[in-house]
């Protein structure tokens, strides 16, 4: 018989990884070998059990999953990771690519993607243009560095003018930045993009 194919999963809910495990556990050639619920424990486990997949959750607690896989891409390049996350306009799953993880799965298609993704990434292949589509006009470089300046501003409950005092610049100036950044995210006013900026990673809250 084959090698089983060695799998981990990374996530800060139990239910998801239970929700994994026995997806998992119903196919021959897969078996899971480890968890773990923060990004700070990805690096021990991995050394520890060495498997030959690792299913990421981006959105943990502490550690994140873009930067656990920085970390322990540093020490096992080879590594393989598959990151997992809600929204498909994620900009955090774009970083995750850049940052070696070989594919994605949005936490809504995984009863139906998992098995072939596992296999698939497995087999050294990498799943990375359906990301590419998600997030084509969605990515970091969408907004600006000014731009996300005066968006964190905005999540922190600062009205146009004293966004407008705390960066030196007028308020027709900021009202004409905000513009930019509601059509840029596809929203209509600015409590919606600051919600929509958190769920794509753009921000943190």
């Amino acid at each position: 018989m084959t090698t089983p194919i060695r799998i981990a999963v990374v996530d800060d809910h139990p239910f998801l990884r239970d929700g994994v495990r026995a997806v998992l556990d119903t196919q021959a050639d897969m078996v899971v070998v480890a968890e773990a619920e923060r990004g700070e424990q990805v690096l021990e486990m991995f050394e520890r059990h060495n498997p030959d997949i690792i299913l990421m959750d981006l959105q943990m607690p502490g550690m994140g999953g873009v930067a656990a896989i920085e970390a322990l891409r540093a020490v096992h390049p080879g590594a393989r990771i598959i990151v997992l996350t809600t929204y498909a306009g994620d900009t955090r799953a774009l970083r995750a690519l850049r940052s070696g993880a070989a594919g994605y799965l949005l936490k809504s298609s995984m009863r139906r993607e998992l098995l072939l993704a596992i296999r698939s990434v497995h087999a050294g292949k990498h799943t990375t243009v359906k990301l590419e589509t998600d997030l084509r006009g969605q990515t970091d470089e969408a907004i600006t560095t000014r731009e996300l300046e005066i968006l964190k501003l905005a999540a922190d409950g600062n009205s146009n003018k004293m966004i407008a005092i705390r960066l030196g610049l007028t308020e027709s100036t900021i009202k004409g930045y905000m513009k930019t950044i509601l059509a840029k995210l596809g929203v209509a006013d600015r409590t919606h993009a600051v919600m929509i900026a958190a769920k794509r990673g753009i921000i943190n809250l």
